[in-house]
């Protein structure tokens, strides 16, 4: 089969996001806390040009993740991902004043979009489509596990240490969750890959059984190239964007700021993995797609959190991961619920409905918290 070539606007639209961002970075962002409306006006047409362009992003990863196979594809799929959160949250924090709960609420909206949202809308339509699905059990305790102890030692128990401030680490113990996230992601990375592979493929489906469709040697290199110009346009753009919206937001003395800002940013990075995650669970892959959305929670905590926090130790800006009371318990309710879902090892539709009602308890308290 020959190679496909790839199409002129695959180019032109990573190359253009990062052309308009360094253009931007260069002259400025055209808003104010004087212009409040202007700000979110210029942010949301900055905004429809970002997702255009992580999706394209995410059209090149999806190729080279076509060429790799399972589960190294969904892991870059991950990683890319991953890569523009962490970027876009540590250039905000090292530009303009400081910003301590960012990251927390960054992190934060990307555990509960996933394991509420995107996982719910998962198993809702899966279950629609094909009355019940099934999932690796062991595969998927792995990463709920993982989950559960990297959430609660970087977001819960900085509110009960006592050598800081409450909500905050000592500089030696962020040094030490830091060093255990990446130990946790690390071990459960080797063992998706490695040593217990066979415990994230679905049923029938062997890894790498994908074909490569034509895609040559030339095209994987240009695919690499475009994915890594992409992302950087899409951290610079996304860096000023959120900037804007959270000036747009706090002229309008919105209360909510850190968590709408921390939602968005999550937001815009996970929609390109949350429609595969969805794809996968329409045609009966299940495992791939809880592979992919509880992957992308999974890195988004043991990759950001050792950069935030090797930032935040560099540079001595505060950083504050403790969550609140009320998100504490929305934490610990989606964390058991989601336990509960896939112990069986089969789901249905009330198993996504679930799922949703917990997302949609978590909206509502942002708006009105």
């Amino acid at each position: 089969m020959t190679a496909r070539p790839l199409p002129i606007h695959t180019y032109l639209i990573p190359i253009g996001s990062l052309v308009l961002a360094v253009g931007i970075r260069l002259v400025g962002f055209p808003m104010g806390h004087e212009y409040p409306v202007l700000s979110i006006v210029v942010s949301l047409l900055a905004i429809c040009i970002l997702l255009t362009t992580v999706f394209i992003v995410l059209q090149h990863a999806e190729v080279l993740a076509i060429r790799l196979g399972q589960p190294y594809g969904t892991l870059l799929l991950t990683f890319a991902v991953t890569t523009v959160e962490v970027s876009i949250i540590v250039s905000m924090m090292l530009h303009g004043e400081n910003n301590p709960t960012l990251a927390r609420e960054s992190v934060f909206s990307t555990v509960m979009i996933v394991c509420a949202g995107v996982v719910g809308l998962c198993l809702t339509l899966g279950g629609l489509h094909h009355h019940q699905q099934e999932l690796k059990r062991q595969g998927t305790s792995a990463i709920l596990s993982v989950l559960t102890a990297l959430t609660i030692l970087t977001l819960v128990l900085p509110n009960f240490t006592l050598a800081a401030a409450p909500g905050t680490f000592s500089p030696v113990q962020l040094v030490f969750v830091s060093f255990c996230s990446i130990l946790l992601y690390g071990s459960f990375v080797f063992a998706q890959t490695v040593r217990h592979r066979d415990d994230f493929l679905d049923d029938g489906r062997p890894g790498g059984d994908h074909a490569s469709h034509g895609i040559s040697g030339e095209a994987n290199w240009g695919n690499a190239a475009l994915l890594l110009i992409g992302l950087i346009g899409i951290v610079l753009l996304a860096e000023q964007v959120a900037t804007g919206v959270e000036d747009g937001l706090a002229a309008l003395q919105f209360q909510q700021t850190d968590a709408v800002v921390g939602a968005f940013i999550a937001t815009l990075v996970l929609l390109p993995e949350a429609l595969s995650a969805i794809r996968a669970a329409l045609i009966n892959e299940l495992q791939r797609s809880l592979n992919i959305a509880l992957g992308s929670a999974l890195a988004t905590i043991g990759l950001t959190i050792p950069a935030v926090g090797m930032a935040s130790v560099l540079t001595g800006r505060e950083l504050t991961l403790g969550l609140t009371p009320g998100d504490s318990v929305l934490l610990a309710l989606i964390l058991s619920i989601s336990i509960h879902s896939f112990g069986t090892g089969r789901t249905t539709v009330l198993t996504g409905l679930v799922h949703l009602v917990v997302f949609i308890a978590f909206l509502l308290l942002i708006a009105f918290p």
